[in-house]
């Protein structure tokens, strides 16, 4: 029978105003990959933390190898076989990789009475390890120059200079191509092989059908269910979730579309754009794909003024306008909200009020040239209601919120400007089922009320159910455009995959 490595009963956490944990239960087979299931809020993030000594639960017990434990700190985690792969790495990126690896416990060796650092030992183990992860690594490169993936490789591999059985997976898939995805998997299923217990959270419900064994589904901080994947679906899971049945995943109404607002004629810089036009309709979604590099954030954030002037034209309103940087853009209505919220979206120390109204301060002084606050307080409130962010006022502070509301607070700013036309880059990157059909269900409504969209994204799916043509993109050119009723994902991929430029 497969032993069970990891067991939490009862852990309850509570946060200052939020019990973000209550009463959870959940256990970890070796040799199986568990998935943890809930939306942006619900507890995921917070209980793994919990696991690996990061929070510190206020109830619960929680079994390690079968002893009890109390985690103070990762590294105690990581002593007793637990380790976590977040999203967002925590490797130190001006050092090596084989520093990091080792960072806080040191292979040392006596070199007459003074210890020291034994890197002929750690480098033979290292090398060990990446070749059981069939995976080459430059031990000497700094963690800096290793992209997305690479860094994934560098936590894989530390965990396991730690002897660890249990590795926790925080949304590993969300910044990776295709490829490196199914490289990622094939680590996986070799760990599993070897009887490690893995702890899978990800938003993406194919994955966890793809992968997993076992989904446990937790909703408000509530443990819901426990169940064998083969023996249920993804409405079901949604279900559970929410807390109710989910209608349509992507609910677009059918909107007027009027006439062209907007076009990009000729438009090239001299490292990566060649030769892009298009246009857009006023009320028109119009969505862009691409597989990783294709160009299609380079392009957004060239229009937009981010990364100096291309050659080319940009026609607005059938006049041809200068955009030489992103405050140009904004004067004339063109608004973008980044794919990463997190770095170039929002201030996450400050508030709901104060990040929404921060591109425009001006707007909001009194003639004393003093902030309002009674006014900036007055929009946060006003876009808290309409976009349907879930917080308990405007000046709730947006570290505090789940991603999906993170994400809504971005959109919430770039509304505030009052768009002609809104570039929503990847909108729905790294949040829940629920969160994403709000998402669309207000990039639906925006168009009813007559804002043009520009939408990029990762996911077929979406573009597919929200937008009315989409355009597809391949070594920074356009390489084919569909219109809403002829699309198929069969047809986009053959365009993003074809290994002629056309």
């Amino acid at each position: 029978m497969e032993e069970t490595i990891l067991e939490l009963k009862n852990i309850v956490k509570a946060f200052p105003g939020v019990k973000a944990l209550n009463g959870i239960d959940f256990n970890l087979k070796s040799g199986e990959v568990h998935a943890i299931c809930g939306e942006n809020g619900a507890g995921k993030s917070t209980l793994m933390k919990v696991v690996c000594g990061v929070h510190q639960p206020e109830e619960g017990t929680m079994s390690v190898n079968g002893t009890l434990v109390e985690f103070h700190n990762p590294m105690e985690a990581y002593e007793k076989g637990v380790s976590i792969i977040f999203q967002e790495t925590s490797l130190f990126e001006e050092m090596t990789v084989l520093d990091n690896l080792f960072l806080g416990h040191e292979v040392s060796k006596k070199v007459g009475l003074i210890s020291v650092i034994d890197y002929e030992t750690m480098r033979h183990k290292a090398n060990e390890i990446f070749q059981r992860l069939n995976t080459e690594m430059n031990l000497n490169e700094q963690i800096k120059n290793l992209g997305v993936a690479g860094k994934q490789m560098v936590e894989i591999a530390k965990a396991l200079t730690f002897n660890a059985n249990i590795i926790i997976f925080d949304e590993p898939t969300a910044c990776l191509t295709q490829r490196e995805v199914t490289a990622l998997f094939q680590i996986i299923s070799n760990l599993k092989k070897e009887g490690f217990g893995i702890v899978y959270i990800s938003h993406r419900l194919e994955e966890i059908f793809e992968m997993c064994d076992r989904v446990t589904v937790i909703r408000d901080g509530q443990y819901i269910s426990t169940k064998a994947v083969k023996n249920t679906n993804k409405d079901e899971l949604v279900a559970e979730m929410v807390g109710r049945k989910m209608g349509s995943y992507y609910p677009k109404t059918e909107t007027e579309i009027g006439e062209e607002i907007f076009r990009v004629k000729g438009y090239y810089d001299d490292g990566f754009l060649d030769n892009i036009s298009f246009h857009v309709r006023k009320g028109e979604i119009l969505g862009f794909a691409g597989l990783a590099g294709a160009g299609r954030t380079e392009l957004m954030e060239s229009v937009c003024g981010f990364t100096g002037h291309a050659a080319g034209e940009i026609h607005l309103d059938g006049k041809k306008i200068e955009i030489r940087n992103y405050k140009d853009a904004k004067s004339h209505g063109i608004v973008y909200v980044s794919e990463d919220r997190g770095k170039y979206g929002l201030i996450t120390e400050m508030s709901i009020e104060q990040n929404i109204t921060l591109p425009q301060l001006k707007n909001f002084a009194n003639q004393l040239s003093l902030l309002d606050r009674k006014k900036e307080g007055e929009v946060g409130a006003e876009y808290i209601q309409e976009i349907g962010i879930k917080a308990p006022n405007s000046r709730f502070l947006v570290k505090n919120l789940s991603g999906g509301n993170q994400q809504k607070v971005s959109v919430a700013k770039a509304l505030a400007l009052k768009p002609k036309i809104l570039i929503l880059d990847e909108p729905t990157r790294g949040v829940d089922v629920n969160a994403k059909a709000e998402i669309h269900r207000i990039i639906s409504e925006l168009t009813q009320k007559g804002l043009t969209i520009i939408m990029v994204s990762s996911e077929l799916p979406e573009l597919i159910g929200m937008c009315d043509r989409i355009y597809v993109m391949k070594e920074g050119r356009l390489v084919g455009c569909f219109d809403r009723e002829e699309v198929t994902q069969e047809k986009i991929l053959a365009l993003e995959l074809e290994s002629e430029r056309v």
